[in-house]
């Protein structure tokens, strides 16, 4: 699945869950660590590489079992919502921090403390995971957007977002690429690392890493220099408007384009992935833009211990004990095709897989995508101003106030 497609569809399994899960009724947890049974929901992807540390955990807690059943991703949240209050669910579940602004209000997450722990991971992993001053999962995977660049078209990694414009239109005016940029549009997703480099951003988050809706960032000083900037950016020809997800597939893995800003989803699909086309790129973080650094959305995978569950204490000791050593998350980097979350894990895959590499070393720079319900109400809104300024319709400065103005008045009610 597509990420905004991925993201629309997360955030509405949210309303429901949330929906449906407060107040819910069902057993009382507890979070004692005694001998039982444990289970866990993973995606068949996960599911296939935990049975050793399964055993390995098991042959250290005598009385101990655990039952690993497998559950799509994608249906992790509607069967959590239908089994979990009634105590039939899963005691830990494969799940991403965006889900966090509707399982902590309907308490169907507990919380975990990493302790000393916490340290070991890429920050923003944890940071994704702490939901009002609370931690609510072990990370164990990442996913963002980042730089993709032609190696054949342009050996040399740009130092600045002005040195990128300037060899893209290069390019493009000696008829080398039919695209500058392979940058889909309008997305805020795609655009927010761009749009954070002037210091703008969506809703203002705490250090307890709970978001103010009040306190939108479009119509910041940083907000609407972004504005302006990518309305400059769409005249001088580098964004072009009529850029889809496949136009990128197809211009970046044809050799037509030699820049795009993508995750690793447009790398490894067999049939159109950059890899399977035969491209020659590497990956690597978007260079700085007017001296600021660029801050690209980041998901967060990881273990989730479920606030229905009996067995607390065993499912925090597995995921603790378990699934944060090197093995265990170099194998669900290898499942999964996401960067390891545990910082020494992420060194070992990246010293030998490139692309790993550069898309860590990009989210590394980057922040949690917002795990609210909100974000779903004003996405539109956003679109629509972008929609606006790519197509050179409007004032970009006035464009982004007036969405800011729409996504207030719908945030509050009216």
């Amino acid at each position: 699945m597509r990420p905004r497609a991925r993201i629309t569809a997360q955030v509405a399994l949210l309303v429901a869950v949330l929906g449906a899960c407060t107040g819910g009724g069902g057993p009382k947890p507890t979070g004692q660590f005694t001998s039982g049974t444990l289970i866990i929901w993973a995606d068949p992807s996960f599911a296939k590489v935990l049975p050793p540390f399964v055993n390995r955990f098991t042959a250290k807690n005598p009385g101990t079992s655990v039952k690993i059943e497998e559950v799509p991703f994608d249906q992790t949240l509607p069967q959590l919502q239908q089994t979990g209050p009634n105590g039939q669910g899963p005691d830990l579940f494969i799940g991403t921090h965006e889900w966090l602004g509707a399982l902590v209000p309907a308490g169907a997450v507990a919380p975990i403390a990493l302790g000393a722990k916490a340290n070991a991971f890429v920050p923003v992993t944890v940071q994704a995971f702490t939901y009002q001053g609370q931690v609510y999962g072990v990370p164990f995977a990442f996913q963002n957007v980042a730089l993709l660049r032609n190696t054949a078209l342009v050996p040399n990694a740009p130092a600045t977002w002005t040195d990128l414009a300037k060899t893209a239109l290069a390019l493009k005016k000696a008829k080398k690429v039919d695209l500058p940029l392979g940058m889909q549009v309008p997305d805020p997703y795609y655009q927010y690392p761009l749009f954070s480099a002037f210091g703008g951003y969506l809703f203002k988050q705490g250090p307890d890493g709970s978001f103010d809706t009040k306190h939108i960032g479009l119509d910041s000083a940083g907000g609407l220099k972004a504005a302006a900037a990518f309305g400059r950016w769409t005249r001088d020809g580098l964004i072009d408007p009529n850029v889809t997800y496949d136009v990128m597939l197809e211009k970046f893995g044809t050799g037509r384009a030699p820049f795009a800003i993508t995750g690793p989803w447009a790398v490894g699909q067999p049939d159109t992935g950059f890899k399977a086309k035969g491209v020659k790129y590497a990956v690597e973080p978007i260079p700085p833009v007017d001296g600021g650094m660029p801050k690209p959305f980041v998901g967060v995978q990881g273990f989730m211990v479920s606030g229905y569950s009996h067995n607390q204490g065993i499912a925090k000791a597995f995921a603790l004990q378990a699934m944060t050593t090197d093995d265990a998350q170099v194998k669900l980097f290898e499942a999964g095709g996401r960067p390891p979350a545990l910082l020494s894990a992420f060194r070992k895959v990246a010293a030998t897989n490139a692309d790993a590499k550069g898309f860590g070393e990009s989210g590394e720079n980057g922040i949690p995508f917002p795990s609210i319900p909100q974000v779903n109400d004003v996405w539109s809104f956003w679109t629509d101003a972008y929609t606006l300024i790519f197509n050179g319709k409007g004032n970009p400065k006035s464009v982004f106030k007036d969405a800011t103005k729409k996504m207030r008045k719908k945030l509050s009610g009216g």
